[in-house]
């Protein structure tokens, strides 16, 4: 009886999640705050943890539960996933409207939509339920990326139709995240991606499905591969069947009923694509009626009823008046060029990023060019070349200074290094930008210490070091405009939690160098305290698998630095937590009953959730991947086992049930 009343809270509380996720995902029109829906989804959580037997696969809570892969399976497209072939100005377009109708005996009509600049993908759904989903690939084999997809929220994990049905679509990153993500990218001292579509592109290839979830993906579907009892006859009324079913389409898509409507459309959205919070390159034109698209047919790589007319790169031309310097939390010094304001792809550009010296040579830019100015992924301004003929003989060359512009120390270009940098430990640029990477999210994620609060505490003179944080009095932040008793309480207790976290976030807010937030996990679980990982070598740093020869160099460094060393007891002294709290992992040393084996666990568990057997065998040195492979060592199976028994039966894996494992890890 109590299963069953759990079953009907479950259901219940699914179909409400997706509701929601429906509303707020595909509809943008959330009908409650994200609270609420954050705390139905715990309840859900909480009744899964309970009752694991009931875990399904379009569950709310799995879209971000996935286990890392070691590799995509390749996928058959059983309807080829072709390319558009291209229009790049309106006699294209007339050619192509002129071959569609040339020979039809009824009218011709089209349907135009926005080209997302983004990955084609395929959903396919089973009785209903999301079951794979695919990269385009060559056009006939992609790759399985379905964990990957599964969290992208605008994705249904269910549908009202029954029937197997794949759908098409193009995933994509929003310029907010994309903003986002490159922000991180820069602080953890990492390549930013050049524009959305190869940030989409990247996270949907990750092998751990949980990079993908935090990137904040999106989709728009526009189209049907196989549905076998469709009777629907044209492409617009698929468009209306799939919003209709669930799938998010874009909203802007136009019938038209001549190539003049077409060409209206192409020049409207050529003028409004600024406008959007998502990438486009161009527009895909396709006739409408299904039985018009069949009696066209294909070429061997393109529709004959489709075409993607693609926009021309938009650059402008403006005057760089002068370059600006600014120092980064690594002392790397960055040139900015300072612009004449312009109107580049629907916003004023006033500043573009010059990189580096060796850059400013390679263009030969100089102070008071005349240059052409493009947005990356129309999105990050940047120098595409000078305007040669444009030279009065008045332009200034540029030189890097020989002094750090922020506090005046030597700059310096390290061995293999293009940039230039400050290694002054007490530079206030290094300082500050130093402060704000402590504070943020994936360090010590202190809520209400924004950038703007740190600099307004920075150049109160009430912080320096980051230790300075922590002995911050309520009478202090008073005195700081906008700040009432109430923030300042808040901030005050935000600051006190922190104390508390895990290692790894204060490791990773120490802004070590080349040490990401993955690297400070893999840090803290491997050491456990601050004590021992001060005192460790070179030798026994590169010795962890995903510790290279630069990164241990660089803690090694780190922690014999004197102001480290005192930053620290520093930290130690007022409070702050020293110690890594994940799960305890077995050391490089071979400690562990399953020290270098690679384990799969499949089936239903009723002992342990999928997540704690997980972090159980972590903790006795094992690695859990995904799929069953020649290098398996271990299958630990559990009810309804299905395949992976099967094929690690085949190789002559080692299986065991859930009692061996509970067994082995008692002994």
């Amino acid at each position: 009886m109590e299963e069953q009343q759990a079953q009907k809270q479950i259901e219940a509380l699914r179909e409400i999640l997706n509701q929601y996720s429906y509303e707020y995902h595909v509809l943008d029109k959330p009908s409650v705050p994200d609270s609420e829906y954050d705390q139905k989804l715990q309840e859900l959580i909480k009744l899964e943890e309970a009752h694991p037997q009931l875990v399904t696969p379009d569950s709310p809570t799995q879209r971000v539960g996935g286990d890392p892969l070691e590799g995509f399976q390749k996928v058959e497209h059983r309807i080829p996933m072709l390319s558009l072939g291209n229009a790049f100005n309106e006699t294209d377009l007339r050619d192509f409207a002129r071959r569609a109708t040339q020979h039809m005996e009824e009218p011709v009509t089209f349907v135009c939509e926005l080209k997302i600049d983004g990955l084609a993908v395929s959903l396919t759904y089973e009785n209903g339920k999301f079951v794979r989903g695919a990269t385009r690939g060559d056009g006939t084999i992609g790759e399985d990326i379905t964990s990957n997809l599964r969290t992208i929220r605008s994705i249904p994990l269910t549908i009202k139709e029954k029937e197997t049905i794949e759908v098409r679509g193009e995933a994509f990153m929003p310029h907010k995240s994309f903003l986002a993500l490159n922000k991180a990218k820069e602080e953890n001292e990492e390549e930013p991606f050049a524009n959305p579509r190869n940030a989409a592109a990247g996270s949907l290839r990750q092998l751990d499905p949980k990079i993908a979830a935090k990137r904040n993906l999106d989709i728009y579907l526009y189209g049907v591969g196989e549905w076998a009892t469709s009777s629907l006859q044209t492409h617009s009324e698929r468009l209306d069947k799939l919003k209709e079913l669930g799938f998010k389409t874009n909203p802007e898509w136009r019938r038209c009923e001549s190539i003049e409507e077409v060409l209206d459309y192409v020049d409207y959205w050529t003028n409004e694509r600024p406008n959007l919070n998502y990438e486009i390159d161009g527009i895909v034109i396709k006739v409408d009626n299904l039985e018009q698209q069949e009696e066209l047919g294909y070429t061997a790589k393109s529709p004959r009823w489709a075409i993607a007319y693609k926009f021309p790169a938009e650059e402008v031309m403006t005057k760089l008046v002068d370059i600006e310097l600014s120092v980064g939390r690594t002392g790397v010094v960055t040139p900015t060029a300072l612009l004449e304001p312009v109107k580049v792809a629907g916003t004023t550009v006033q500043r573009a990023s010059l990189h580096n010296e060796d850059l400013i040579r390679a263009k030969d830019i100089r102070i008071g060019d005349m240059v052409v100015i493009k947005k990356a992924g129309d999105i990050i301004p940047e120098v595409v070349r000078i305007v040669e003929e444009k030279r009065t003989g008045d332009e200034k060359e540029f030189y890097m200074p020989e002094a750090c512009p922020a506090c005046g120390s030597e700059l310096v270009r390290l061995e293999e290094e293009v940039a230039l940098r400050c290694i002054n430990p007490n530079c206030p640029a290094q300082l500050k930008e130093g402060l704000i990477h402590f504070v943020s999210r994936n360090a010590m994620n202190i809520d209400g210490l924004g950038e703007k609060v740190i600099i307004q505490l920075f150049q109160e003179k009430l912080i320096h070091t980051m230790a300075d944080l922590y002995r911050l009095k309520e009478e202090d932040l008073l005195q700081l405009e906008r700040m009432g008793e109430k923030s300042v309480s808040n901030l005050l207790n935000a600051i006190e939690t922190s104390k508390s976290n895990s290692l790894e976030r204060l490791l990773f807010g120490l802004g070590i160098r080349f040490i990401g937030a993955k690297a400070a996990k893999t840090l803290a679980a491997e050491f456990g305290t601050m004590e021992k990982l001060q005192n460790t070598s070179f030798e026994d740093l590169v010795a962890i698998d995903e510790i290279g020869d630069k990164m241990a160099d660089s803690i090694v460094q780190y922690f014999e630095e004197q102001k480290v060393i005192d930053l620290l007891k520093d930290l130690r002294s007022l409070g702050v937590n020293m110690e890594y709290k994940g799960p305890k992992q077995a050391t490089q040393s071979g400690e562990g009953i399953f020290a270098g084996k690679t384990i799969v666990l499949t089936g239903k568990m009723e002992q342990f959730t999928r997540s704690e057997a997980k972090e159980l065998i972590e903790a006795q040195g094992g690695t859990v991947t995904g799929s069953v492979s020649k290098k398996t060592d271990f299958l630990i199976a559990g009810e309804d086992a299905g395949s992976k028994y099967d094929k690690a039966e085949k190789l002559g894996i080692t299986i065991w049930n859930e009692q061996q494992l509970k067994e082995a890890m008692e002994d």
